[in-house]
């Protein structure tokens, strides 16, 4: 860490087209749209949680990228692209296999089951499906929260969906069994424990639980079954389950403190962070250039965060956006997506986001209203550079907002 006396402070996407019954996605503009939301006004009270840590994982991506997706040699401080995502390794997953269909992250000391059943489960089914099962001679087995279930991230993955034998899931699969569902093979969608407060989703108001897609390296809502009022009536394709057993209340737990200089430090991680966005939006190239020149608080080794970092910081119990404390941190803009320093595997034009405001799509390309389709907290990607309307694509399933220009919220190690 570097300390000074001063203080101060193309053109490409791809979007992802996907399957409407499988909350599958793709990128479209923002540009002359009507949002609408289902908005909820009260906030789910501060818990008592006792303060913890745990172990944050790097993502695992180690190919550097230009905005076109093309792969570029590592580049030095004065060059562009500088700062991205495998520019800094932090601690690498590791995991031990025992030998008994379960794998250990030596990290965490999360309890993984190793191979799934392959088997479609609504929502609440899944609940019961990991209070029967039995792995390794435990039955303790249940179903993990969405950080928990991001800690298995491996930002390395890439979809070829016209031939699966090489393509790479967004999972450390020399460890953990993957199939891809040969159908539609960007389906790789598995349950979180952590069902979305902040609203109903999609046209009709549907109730929504996150989940991660190890095919195509993206958090989204996915339909319970539910309407956000508790009716039943929703078609419910499902999602795989890929049960956790552990110590609960740990991994993803937050342990906030302001430091009276702009920026909060999240004892839990050993992360700090820039308390208020600084109130512009960047691509991404502009973004990284931002992070590298800030002197935030008198620190010059900010950075834009990688994917798991910025997500480790979600608030996925507010029930209001943004969705993130707000008792440390402010969005300038509280319906707004913030950038990673993190390359999408799919589409390498495109870098991750975290959408602290609603995560927009349409019913199709030719729909003018966007409603909160994937839920604030969802991770999905956009395209580095250019304009929205470069990136149009004819679609009769979900299409997701394309922004381009995205908020940032620099990270450094914390002393």
């Amino acid at each position: 860490m570097t300390k000074i006396v001063k203080k101060s402070s193309v053109f490409i996407v791809a979007f992802l087209l996907s399957f409407t019954f499988l909350l599958q996605s793709c990128d479209d503009d923002d540009d002359e749209i009507t949002e609408t939301t289902d908005t909820e006004t009260t906030e789910t009270e501060t818990s008592n949680t006792p303060s913890v840590t745990y172990t944050l994982t790097d993502t695992g991506q180690n190919v550097f990228y230009n905005a076109d997706g093309n792969e570029i040699s590592e580049p030095s401080e004065s060059d562009d692209f500088y700062g991205q995502d495998a520019q800094y390794t932090g601690t690498q997953s590791s995991f031990k296999d025992n030998g008994d269909g379960t794998v250990t992250d030596l990290n965490t000391g999360l309890v993984w089951q190793q191979t799934p059943d392959y088997s479609r489960y609504n929502y609440y089914d899944a609940f019961d499906y990991v209070d029967e099962l039995e792995v390794g001679g435990y039955d303790d087995w249940r179903l993990p929260t969405i950080k928990e279930l991001y800690s298995l991230l491996n930002s390395n993955g890439t979809l070829d969906a016209t031939d699966t034998s090489i393509s790479q899931p967004y999972l450390y699969n020399e460890y953990f069994d993957f199939e891809y569902d040969q159908g539609i093979p960007y389906a790789g969608q598995y349950w979180s424990s952590t069902k979305y407060v902040k609203g109903g989703l999609q046209i009709n108001s549907i109730e929504g639980a996150f989940g991660f897609n190890f095919a195509d390296g993206h958090i989204k809502s996915y339909e319970t079954g539910l309407y956000f009022d508790g009716t039943s009536g929703v078609q419910d394709p499902g999602c795989f389950v890929r049960a956790v057993r552990g110590e609960e209340n740990v991994y993803g737990v937050n342990d906030f403190s302001n430091n009276g200089d702009g920026t909060i430090t999240d004892n839990a991680t050993g992360l700090m962070w820039q308390q208020v966005d600084d109130g512009n939006t960047y691509n991404w190239t502009n973004a990284l250039e931002y992070a590298k020149n800030s002197e935030l608080a008198g620190y010059t080794d900010w950075r834009l965060p990688n994917t798991k970092e910025l997500q480790s910081i979600v608030d996925y119990e507010k029930t209001t956006i943004p969705a993130i404390d707000e008792t440390y941190f402010t969005c300038t803009d509280t319906d707004s997506w913030f950038w990673t320093s993190t390359t999408q595997g799919d589409f390498k034009y495109t870098a991750c986001y975290i959408a602290f405001g609603y995560a927009y799509s349409k019913d199709n390309s030719s729909a003018t209203v966007y409603y909160d389709w994937h839920g604030a907290g969802a991770q999905r990607s956009d395209p580095k550079t250019g304009e929205p309307d470069d990136y149009i694509l004819e679609s009769d399933n979900a299409a997701d907002l394309i922004r381009v220009q995205n908020y940032v919220r620099l990270v450094r190690d914390a002393d």
